[in-house]
């Protein structure tokens, strides 16, 4: 079976990519966007045409959360259209896919976990176009699989932890909101419960969307704090409000996914955040 893996070089996708050995009897073909323009109808066919994948893992994305809002037809063309594009092409190919999408879909406003049949209601330019590709899927694709996740981080690319990481170890202070709640992904953790997933969709799913983080919750206070503790690390963690850095796109305050779905019909045992943390940090 092959496995087209868009979006590589983004930290889901060098984390599928650092699994690809353990699982021999699947072929992996890993692009980015140097390779695979998937916001190009004649690339992506022809592409599909080529390597006649059976399962596609669309992870890539525009994921500039704060740029979005002055680029939104870039957003869009990754976000929404590229991923109708993609749909399509699956269509064609009769493959399985598999769309990564985001918290950013929920206003961030409620104060329990949200379930995947919550309204979407976005609030930034970035949310909604990851809810737009979600209806591309939805509507394109005849079998495939949404999964919504938060807070991603890992130790490829750039992201919250090595933020932290790299300021912390030059002493001093950090800054960091405390109202904002929700669940870090441990990247790794993802791409193993997508593995765990792929052999088990149904033939008849269609735009069947689960959520996935780990479990707890905390504030990126927390994390930070977690972070800077698990590393010994000589650096005060000052906690405060959102407003204080006026960023452009409004942050989600409550962003906890529920996941008893995904847990219950692939059976995935998930690790809690600060064990997924420690273990990313040993690596």
């Amino acid at each position: 079976m092959k496995i087209l893996v868009t979006g590589s070089k983004g930290q889901l996708g060098q984390a599928l990519e650092h699994l690809a050995p353990s699982f021999p009897k699947y072929q992996f073909v890993c692009v980015d966007k140097d390779v695979l323009d998937i916001s190009s109808p004649g690339d992506v066919k022809g592409f599909f045409k080529q390597h006649k994948p059976d399962v596609l893992i669309n992870c890539a994305a525009y994921t500039l959360v704060d740029a979005a809002e002055d680029n939104v037809q870039e957003a869009m063309l990754v976000n929404a259209r590229g991923a109708g594009i993609l749909a399509e092409a699956a269509v064609r190919a009769s493959a399985l896919m598999v769309h990564i999408s985001t918290d950013y879909v929920f206003d961030g406003q409620g104060h329990r976990p949200y379930k995947e049949s919550d309204s979407a209601n976005p609030r930034t330019v970035y949310g909604k176009s990851k809810l737009e590709g979600e209806l591309e899927v939805l509507f394109n694709a005849k079998h495939s699989v949404i999964i919504r996740t938060s807070w991603l981080y890992s130790r490829y690319g750039h992201n919250f932890m090595k933020t932290i990481l790299n300021k912390a170890r030059t002493g001093g202070s950090l800054r960091v909101v405390f109202d904002q709640t929700g669940t870090p992904t441990n990247a790794d953790d993802l791409a193993a419960a997508i593995m765990q997933v792929l052999p088990n969709v149904p033939s008849g799913a269609r735009g069947e969307v689960y959520n996935f983080s780990n479990e707890g919750v905390c504030s990126w206070y927390d994390f930070a704090g977690a972070i800077v503790e698990i590393m010994d690390l000589k650096c005060a963690i000052i906690p405060v409000l959102t407003s204080e850095f006026n960023l452009p796109a409004a942050r989600p305050h409550y962003s906890v996914l529920d996941k008893s779905r995904i847990k219950k019909d692939f059976g995935l045992v998930i690790p809690h955040w600060r064990d997924s943390l420690r273990r990313c940090l040993d690596r």
